[in-house]
């Protein structure tokens, strides 16, 4: 029996009572000048239709050529991931009608990919590795991107036509498809948008992609299946097509066992099909029945060579390649003296290249830590927006810190300062110069600010000078008020002892 029922299940209890098993098709767009198969140059928010070639839209005579870089690239995320690299590679046509790609097949690898058999250990917010294997990362070309007028949310849904910019079709890809991912258990949200960050941190690290989900470089298939217990065969499985961010990624997983769940319970068959998520309401829709590999009607593609990359080359390529992120991670950890849970919050957080870069620019991690986990991080936080998307830099963090190591300012007049360079008017120094904010370190101003605070509070007085040396604080308050927060706090302190004929 078939259900299309939508009745959800408890999130907790689909879990307790069902095992998910995760399989994720990850998409990257490479970084290459130009496309897979031709000198279309390979840009982003051209003009539509400009970034084209007679290949591109397969007119008829024209002639696909290899991109070398790309091959390159994809030989760099194979051997990151662990994977063996084919001695020899084919490409293929993979054939159903696609309205984006107007020669009607793409042109990817199928039974013959780059690179194959890996594996990469992915962590945890909590420390916990979870290692997943890759059963083979394969070089292939985009599509076009379709954009649907006349509907309320943008998608084919309701829309009244469609229009077709060709600049994408023939982008360079390489897609990354997992083996089954099993026993993640509840942790299954987590775990999936865990491996895409992995993935698109390495992606960074080895320079082959911008990786900016937002823009589509990195786009995954969510593939979640359940089964009665761990023991029970795989179950039917649905694919949600290109989520294009970490939350999203861990809200597909959260609702598709969730609704798989109410099918199987309802004494339904899960259909194996394709899913659109829908970001406003975190749910996902049926897209089209999915189709098996003997339905795309792969075959050779006889107007391109096989691909066969010399060993001496693929060794050369492998002694190239940078520091991953995870060896780095350790190595930083060693270097920053964090504790392994701070590491993990700033890892957590996307701040590890910003803390990096600015220790690179002068400051000490400590502090690096402080200001990107704390007032930049509630920023970001209230501004719904990620730390590294923050209208400041690592430099001017460093600056600022430096400033602050100077004694130039302290930290309330360093937060207001931070304030101004997110405001855009200009870099720390320049606007401590501009605004008068240096602390005021002169004696006799201070002398003069103390002096009134201590006739203003005689109270206070009496009890430092009876042995609540703690009390001084009281006095501080207001000379900081006078001084417009500028005052050299340390220097008052020491002020008020004198004055007042008392020992710290």
């Amino acid at each position: 029996m078939t259900t299309t029922t939508t009745e959800l299940v408890d999130y907790d209890d689909a879990t307790d009572r069902y095992d998910p098993v995760l399989g994720i098709e990850v998409h990257v767009e490479l970084g290459t000048a130009t496309k897979m198969f031709d000198g279309a140059p390979n840009i982003f928010a051209a003009e539509p239709n400009t970034a084209i070639t007679p290949v591109s839209l397969g007119l008829p005579g024209s002639l696909p050529v290899v991109n070398g870089t790309a091959v390159e690239y994809a030989i760099r995320i194979g051997l990151a991931l662990n994977c063996s690299i084919a001695e020899t590679c084919r490409f293929a046509r993979k054939q159903y009608f696609y309205p984006d790609l107007t020669k009607n097949f793409q042109t990817s690898q199928y039974d013959e990919p780059i690179a194959f058999d890996g594996w990469v250990d992915v962590e945890l917010e909590d420390g916990e590795i979870v290692r997943v294997e890759i059963e083979r990362a394969h070089m292939e070309e985009d599509a076009g991107k379709n954009t649907h007028v006349g509907g309320a949310t943008g998608r084919i849904q309701g829309a009244t036509h469609s229009l077709v910019d060709y600049n994408r079709a023939g982008v360079p890809l390489v897609e990354i498809v997992t083996r089954p991912i099993e026993g993640t258990g509840k942790r299954a949200p987590e775990v999936a948008a865990a491996y895409v960050r992995t993935l698109r941190d390495i992606f960074r690290t080895l320079d082959v992609s911008e990786a900016r989900m937002e823009r589509g470089n990195v786009r995954a298939d969510v593939n979640v299946s359940l089964r009665p217990t761990p023991e029970s065969p795989l179950g039917t499985r649905t694919e949600t097509k290109n989520v294009n961010s970490f939350r999203a990624i861990d809200r597909t997983v959260h609702f598709e066992i969730s609704r798989q769940a109410g099918i199987l319970d309802a004494g339904g068959t899960v259909i194996q099909e394709t899913r659109h998520f829908h970001e406003d309401t975190g749910s996902t829709s049926s897209g089209r029945v999915k189709s098996d590999a003997e339905d795309y009607r792969y075959f050779p593609e006889p107007d391109l060579v096989p691909v066969a990359p010399s060993r001496e080359w693929v060794e050369e390529i492998r002694n190239a390649l940078p520091e991953l992120p995870a060896a780095r991670r350790r190595r930083l950890l060693g270097e920053w003296g964090f504790s392994d849970l701070e590491m993990r919050d700033v890892q957590n957080a996307g701040a590890l290249d910003l803390i990096e870069q600015t220790v690179a620019a002068g400051a000490s991690a400590q502090s690096a830590r402080k200001w990107w986990m704390g007032e930049l991080a509630r920023v970001a936080r209230e501004q719904e927006v990620e730390l590294e998307e923050l209208t400041v830099t690592p430099a001017q963090i460093a600056e600022l810190q430096g400033l602050v190591d100077g004694k130039k300012i302290n930290d309330k007049i360093a937060r207001k300062v931070l304030g101004s360079v997110l405001e855009g008017e200009g870099d720390p120094a320049a606007i401590v110069e501009a605004e008068g904010l240096a602390v005021v370190s002169d004696d006799s101003v201070l002398t003069a600010a103390v002096d009134q605070a201590i006739a203003d509070n005689p109270d206070v007085v009496a009890k430092i000078q009876g042995g609540k040396v703690q009390a001084i604080g009281a006095l501080i308050g207001p000379i900081m008020k006078a001084t417009r927060g500028q005052a050299d706090a340390g220097r008052v302190r020491e002020i008020i002892m004198e004055k007042l004929g008392v020992q710290g």
